[in-house]
């Protein structure tokens, strides 16, 4: 009796300490439970109505125009549970909480393992919610994440499953949940998407509407992730199977079911592409129920250049439709010293369903072709290679499986490109090779700065999409990889802002309704590339002199008065057209192509998206006080010949012509002659058509004094 005094008035300090806890938590608990008894509920006839007064509004860079009211006609009709098909029924359960109609309002096991994940996390990044617990989010709160709004989400739904049935908060479920747009409630979807009752759902139109509500903007049906939707909702499916809900066979049958959704209806919208770009990011910060918040949303959108593009791209796009068999195109502008995104414009009509109208062509991959080509030039000039470095363009092998002789077999897994017009140039310099598009020195480029190399200056400038470098061969100098136009033409935008790479972000300003603001743009420069190498390919890029005489003096790139450097690219199979270019100010990215992916007739970019890129250009130059770019650096006279622009190489007496490989090393180009020339797996492949050609046996091509400057077309 004496030990278990002495336990209680002496207790151990670390008892001490778990005492003070459970007390603690005691008392938690007790204040949960007054809480909870002492929440108000509302009426379940009103229950879904609470938020509608608020609406969030999406404003141009002026904050005055309004660009969106995310909540202007919506669609909302409710319906009792038993005008829904049971299909719905179960595949919203399937999908949401499996254990509905077995559990309580919340899941003390889901709650473990959302705050586990969320501790591990050290943010909010785990749900846990029941169905009843998104009912909360839907109809009463917001879905910002913190831990109060979760606390008060949980005593709300142990109210709410106290007053109503299951069937009741299921009902409720489906008149609230947010299923894309403006449509709230599986009654307005189903009329919007299939022109049907609820009650008429079949078992995949019911999977597809399950998919949904979890990230409405980026699983609707008519943007850019339809893919992401059709694997959701075979998700859904499964899930169906699995838990008894259909069979074997309804699942098969609803799988491979063609689903038909009826045209996006047009609404009171400006800048669409943008605005669900913009919507998109707000979901996925602030909720599904985001429309519903009273944010206030100030982007970066330039309310009259937008209207200025849609009216071009609209333009062109519709001529390009008999000149090119090129039924679409996409245009995007970006602010280069701050990332800010000034227009969007990801079709020549969001509205229209024989183009896919409503996918945004500016965020989806497409190869670049020789777009690309200003990244590969930059990473061989970050190595020491200078603009004025001398490149052969003749037949030339690549692929050491092959022969140097058999210069002109392209064939697998032999490796000898060409130009879009068939002919070889002789001697040029990089300058030259950048501005008028050849190929064969661009492979070159590529293989004295190295893949790696690179990519690793493309990702720094924001090109994300690219993959390891062992998924690239030489062909990647010519741009066989995937990006986006919103990608591309932001990287052009550091080499505009001497090498400083601003994310691209569309956003200024976001206040809730009490007028706090919860986000503002913050800039967030990085120098990605060396300022000298920005500078470099400015001119090169800028240099119309070194266009010529693939184009003549006054073409679409050239501005008089003004600094503007430009890139096109056509891919091989003429499925994908650029034009890209900036000047201090502005950068600009245009794409002309089909959506379905069919190829366009076979022309150079410069005829089929420049006179659309050169046409925007023209009206946003002149919003602009007129900037230059910085002067390059001068090359020093130190540098080996061939870094200066010359071929022909005094050598005891006489004149030497042989490939870059053999007056420097690949890998230090500024370390003098290699020992061994030969001893580069290149050299002989490179030799061997210069050679060929000084005998007189190989391609003509007039040798000139200083370098050449040649006709050819731009890929």
């Amino acid at each position: 009796m004496k030990r278990i005094n002495r336990f209680f008035h002496n207790p151990h300090p670390i008892l001490k300490i778990v005492f003070v806890f459970l007390g603690l938590c005691f008392l938690m608990v007790g204040a949960l439970m007054l809480w909870v008894a002492f929440t108000p509920l509302p009426d379940v006839n009103t229950f879904i109505e609470q938020k509608e007064t608020a609406s969030t509004k999406i404003y141009d860079r002026t904050g005055q125009t309004l660009l969106y009211d995310m909540n202007t006609n919506v669609h909302r009709d409710n319906v009792p549970l038993a005008s829904t098909s049971p299909y719905i029924q179960d595949a919203t359960i399937s999908i949401e909480d499996s254990n509905f109609y077995h559990e309580g309002a919340i899941s003390i096991t889901a709650i473990v393992r959302s705050l586990f994940v969320d501790v591990l996390h050290g943010s909010f990044v785990e749900g846990g919610s029941t169905l009843t617990q998104q009912v909360v989010k839907n109809s009463l709160l917001t879905q910002k994440k913190s831990i109060i709004r979760k606390i008060h989400e949980w005593i709300l739904a142990i109210k709410l499953g106290q007053i109503y049935s299951k069937d009741q908060i299921l009902a409720l479920y489906l008149n609230s949940a947010p299923y894309g747009g403006n449509l709230y409630g599986v009654q307005a979807a189903s009329r919007a998407y299939f022109g049907i009752d609820a009650s008429q759902l079949d078992i995949a139109q019911s999977a597809y509407l399950a998919a949904m509500p979890q990230s409405p903007t980026y699983y609707s049906p008519y943007g850019n992730n339809f893919s992401a939707l059709t694997d959701r909702k075979n998700l859904v499916l499964a899930r169906m199977q699995e838990l008894g809900y259909i069979t074997q066979t309804q699942y098969n049958q609803a799988k491979n079911e063609s689903v038909s959704f009826a045209p996006q209806q047009e609404s009171s919208i400006i800048a669409p592409w943008f605005v669900f770009y913009i919507r998109q990011y707000l979901e996925n910060k602030y909720g599904a129920d985001v429309a519903d918040q009273g944010l206030s949303v100030t982007t970066t959108l330039d309310t009259s250049l937008q209207t200025s593009a849609e009216s071009i791209v609209s333009q062109y796009a519709l001529a390009n439709v008999t000149k090119f068999n090129a039924s679409n195109a996409a245009l995007v502008a970006i602010d280069p010293k701050t990332g800010q995104i000034l227009a969007m414009v990801g079709s020549r009509n969001y509205f229209d369903t024989k183009i896919d109208g409503s996918y945004n062509d500016t965020l989806s991959l497409r190869q670049p072709g020789s777009s690309f080509k200003p990244f590969v030039y930059a990473a061989a000039l970050n190595e020491g290679y200078t603009p004025e470095t001398v490149v052969f363009d003749l037949p030339t092998q690549f692929s050491t499986t092959c022969a140097p002789s058999d210069n002109y077999n392209d064939t697998p897994p032999c490796y000898s490109p060409v130009d879009y017009d068939g002919h070889f140039r002789g001697p040029m310099t990089f300058t030259t090779a950048l501005a008028q598009s050849i190929n064969i020195p661009a492979v070159k480029a590529l293989y004295v700065a190295g893949i790696q190399n690179v990519i690793n200056v493309a990702t720094a400038a924001g090109i994300t999409s690219l993959g390891p470098a062992k998924q690239y061969g030489l062909s990647f100098a010519l741009g066989a990889a995937e990006v986006s136009l919103l990608q591309l033409t932001d990287g052009y935008a550091a080499f505009a802002d001497n090498g400083i790479y601003n994310p691209p972000v569309g956003i200024l300003k976001i206040t809730d309704p009490n007028g706090t603001v919860l986000e503002q743009y913050t800039p967030a420069p990085k120098q990605a590339i060396n300022p000298d190498v920005a500078h470099e390919i400015s001119s090169m890029l800028s240099n119309n002199a070194a266009r010529q005489p693939e184009y003549p003096a006054v073409n679409p790139f050239n501005f008089p008065g003004y600094d503007v450097a430009a890139k096109t690219g056509t891919t091989n199979d003429s499925r994908d057209a650029w034009t890209v270019g900036y000047s201090p100010s502005i950068a600009v990215g245009t794409w002309a192509g089909n959506n379905d992916n069919t190829p366009m007739v076979k022309e150079i970019a410069g005829y089929i998206v420049a006179p659309m890129w050169n046409a925007f250009m023209q009206v946003a130059l002149s919003k602009y006080p007129v900037e230059y770019f910085a002067q390059p650096p001068a090359i020093p006279t130190t540098d080996p010949p061939v870094l200066r622009g010359i071929y022909q190489v005094p050598v005891n007496g006489g004149l030497q012509i042989h490939n870059l490989l053999y007056w420097v090393q690949r890998n230090n180009p500024l370390a003098g002659q290699p020992t061994n020339p030969a001893a580069d797996p290149q050299y002989s492949y490179w030799e061997y058509p210069i050679q060929q050609w000084l005998s007189g046996a190989g391609s003509a091509v007039m040798i000139p004094s200083t370098t050449t400057q040649a006709t050819t077309t731009s890929q």
